[in-house]
């Protein structure tokens, strides 16, 4: 059988009806089992024959030359190739409309998918927010902390608030400190936050600047970052300890390089930008992540990558072991994305 090959109809049937068999169970297939679970009953020694070729073609391999057959990377891939999403309870999607819209801001509410999908699947819930590449400004707060420290709270247009203290290298009062506050709300709200600091800029660097008390001081907190704001996605990952009780057929120490890996923000960041590439926002679905880490040979993630209506590209995936329930999976990240594009900010 040449491995290149695609499936007829025959093969691939008994193939998924392995796959199915290896996800239940755990342990590898035998053809008895597979003669008496298919609907058009063929002998063990005919699906033995069947088995024997998809061997050969790299579908299946065997532990032992006395046990049954267990499904590759490369049968998992055509597994799923042929699945659709299945549909969530009624209960946990009301759950998490309602979680969600309790949830304060766009990132807020990809942070709170996190756990809701960690929960719904029982594995490794992974998500991103990456913030717009257009802020807005709605408003600034500034807050004397005694000493020259200063609380910034800007507040963009999108509902995120971004906090940061800095220390001036001169006093400035409290009526000081609400002279700039109103001075930037009055003129630059609904502002891109990119066209107030060059407009801030031009007015500053103008000779009147010298005689203007408010942009003298401002001028002060502009050099501090005022309007500056994090621009590095924010990742959240919860239920790693949900592969522990896997069969990876991995080392303690390999486990420790995994859960290591997972703790790792960058790792995520790039294991997510490897896996979500599709520019179409289409559901991805990976099986067999050793090129993203050694460890992750026997793991599969599922997830998509979208742009909320705030602004905000959101990342979304679940990751866990191959043998997970696919259908479930992907009908849980579907869910979770319908629901996150309907709600409005």
């Amino acid at each position: 059988m040449d491995p290149e090959a695609p499936l007829n109809a025959r093969l691939q049937d008994i193939l998924h009806a392995i796959v199915r068999t290896y996800i239940e169970t755990g342990e590898p297939v035998g053809s008895h089992t597979i003669a008496q679970r298919r609907d058009q009953r063929l002998s063990a020694a005919s699906i033995r024959n069947v088995m024997g070729a998809l061997a050969d073609a790299g579908y299946l391999s065997q532990p032992h030359t006395s046990a049954g057959r267990v499904p590759t990377e490369k049968a998992f891939r055509d597994y799923v190739m042929s699945l659709n999403a299945g549909r969530l309870p009624s209960a946990d999607v009301a759950r998490l409309r309602v979680e969600l819209m309790e949830a304060p801001t766009a990132a807020a509410q990809v942070e709170r998918c996190c756990h809701i999908l960690t929960e719904v699947t029982r594995n490794v819930g992974i998500t991103a927010s990456l913030p717009p590449a257009v802020r807005e400004l709605d408003q600034i707060e500034l807050v004397p902390l005694g000493g020259r420290r200063i609380l910034v709270i800007l507040v963009t247009r999108d509902r995120a608030v971004h906090n940061r203290v800095v220390i001036l290298d001169e006093f400035v009062s409290s009526e000081e400190l609400a002279n700039i506050r109103n001075y930037v709300n009055r003129n630059f709200g609904g502002w891109r936050l990119e066209d107030v600091r060059r407009e801030l800029l031009q007015r500053i660097a103008e000779e009147r600047a010298i005689y203007d008390a408010v942009l003298r001081r401002l001028t002060v907190l502009f050099q501090k970052g005022l309007l500056e704001v994090d621009v590095a996605p924010q990742v959240h990952m919860e239920g790693a300890s949900n592969l522990v009780g896997l069969d990876l057929h991995l080392t303690r120490e390999r486990m420790r390089d995994l859960l290591r890996a997972l703790e790792e923000k960058e790792r995520l960041v790039e294991l997510l930008d490897r896996v979500l590439d599709s520019p179409t926002g289409e559901l991805e679905v990976r099986v067999g992540l050793e090129a993203a880490h050694p460890a992750m040979k026997e793991l599969a993630i599922i997830g998509i990558s979208f742009q909320m209506p705030s602004g905000i590209w959101a990342k979304i995936a679940v990751l866990g072991p191959i043998r997970m329930r696919y259908e479930r999976v992907m009908g849980a990240v579907l869910q979770t994305r319908r629901a996150l594009e309907s709600l409005q900010f």
